[in-house]
């Protein structure tokens, strides 16, 4: 704990202003019934009222206070987009180390599979998904976690081709261990700082994957609120000079742009260059 106290206290201003706004959005999204005034469906007013004292933001196009709906949003966007992530890295992750360990015609299969999924534009082919499978949120998370576990499988696959050749694991094949054994004890202890670090760039992709989505009609669906349909359902405002679209709009672009401040300082200390 000291150790890390004091890491984080060397840190850049940019990684301390990142890890603040990454923990003031979980902070939002874990305490949003408390912390948003009013219900995230209620309709509480007219539609698109000006900013009040009743309504700090206004409400949007059904009379809902935006304050509240973008408080909620911060839990329904960056949950879904960290439960997605993740089980995109559980996929992700053992395939690739499969392919590493086993080579042969096991990563020729697996490869082949993944460069088919990736030649497809990922917005068009996760559109094709959505219509005929549906939107609800299960296969909203299950439709961007096996495309986003195409672009971590390569990266898995990269790092473990690149550990399985060592002492150590030639070592360990010679001792009698297992496939599954290698990969948890060598192969994934050695691969953490590469793997942690594209965890964090790919949160971002898959957060505005769903932001897109969600945009375009086929994300979350209303009345669940969510920044990116917030965005497209208060588009018409832009025309008036109105920004309450850009609202939501800009939560999506701190919290990524938080993430990648993390990520950058991430790299910077695993990467020995401040040695």
């Amino acid at each position: 704990m000291q150790r890390f106290i004091r890491t984080l206290a060397g840190a850049p201003l940019t990684a301390k202003l990142g890890l603040a706004i990454i923990a003031l959005y979980l902070f939002t999204a874990v305490f949003a019934p408390l912390l948003a005034p009013y219900g995230e469906r209620a309709i509480v007013g007219a539609q698109y009222l000006g900013p009040g004292p009743d309504h700090w933001l206004g409400t949007d196009n059904l009379g809902r206070d935006m304050l509240s709906r973008v408080i909620f949003g911060a839990r329904n966007t960056v949950f879904i987009a960290l439960i997605a992530t993740m089980l995109a890295f559980l996929i992700g992750v053992v395939m690739g180390f499969t392919a590493a360990v086993s080579r042969g015609l096991v990563d020729q299969i697996l490869s082949r599979v993944v460069d088919g999924i990736m030649s497809i534009p990922i917005l068009i082919f996760g559109l094709l998904l959505l219509t005929v499978f549906g939107t609800s949120i299960p296969v909203l998370i299950t439709v961007i976690a096996v495309l986003e576990s195409t672009r971590v499988y390569r990266l898995a696959r990269a790092v473990g081709m690149n550990i399985v050749v060592m002492d150590y694991v030639e070592a360990a094949y010679l001792r009698g261990e297992g496939t599954w054994w290698i990969m948890r004890h060598e192969i994934l202890p050695n691969a953490l700082s590469p793997l942690i670090a594209e965890f964090g760039l790919r949160f971002c992709f898959v957060f505005l994957f769903i932001s897109a989505l969600s945009f375009l009609g086929l994300g979350i669906q209303p009345p669940t609120a969510d920044w990116g349909s917030m965005v497209r359902a208060n588009a018409s405002l832009i025309s008036f000079g109105d920004p309450t679209p850009l609202i939501p709009a800009a939560a999506i672009a701190v919290l990524t742009v938080a993430v990648n401040f993390v990520v950058d300082w991430f790299l910077y200390n695993v990467s020995g260059l401040q040695e």
